[in-house]
């Protein structure tokens, strides 16, 4: 005989446990990752290095006469050898020494307080030019 014990269930996986188990671990993650140890107040703006010194570098002496010198102060201001210029005037004097001479050397002094962002600037303006021998200049270790 045969006993009829209404229709037979599927089995199926609760989500709804599954689902809150999932919220769970988001949530911890989300918590456990936005805690950031700062000993002071103000946030971090700049990387705690020191930047390294070259144990060989060119003297003056036997630097090259005819090397384009470019410099940034402290403050971002740019100097075209030893005189203070604008981007503008800049762009201009770059201009016109790539097209007199593509080849010429340029060499960056960078003081040790000027911001990273400002070398680059440099840099993408020379080699915008054209002018593609590019050095940096750096303190000797000795």
């Amino acid at each position: 005989m045969r006993i009829d014990l209404g229709e037979e269930e599927q089995p199926e996986i609760n989500l709804i446990a599954l689902i809150d188990c999932i919220f769970f671990l988001l949530m911890f993650f989300m918590v456990a990752t936005s805690f950031k140890h700062q000993d002071d107040n103000k946030p971090l703006t700049e990387l705690p290095i020191t930047l390294p010194q070259s144990a060989v570098s060119l003297d003056r002496a036997t630097a090259s006469p005819d090397v384009l010198v470019l410099g940034v102060d402290a403050k971002g201001g740019v100097y075209w050898g030893r005189e203070r210029v604008t981007q503008a005037e800049l762009r201009k004097r770059l201009h016109a020494a790539a097209a007199n001479n593509p080849a010429l050397p340029v060499r960056i002094d960078g003081d040790t307080q000027a911001a990273y962002q400002e070398i680059v600037h440099l840099l993408d303006l020379c080699q915008f030019e054209g002018l593609t021998q590019i050095s940096m200049r750096t303190r000797n270790g000795r």
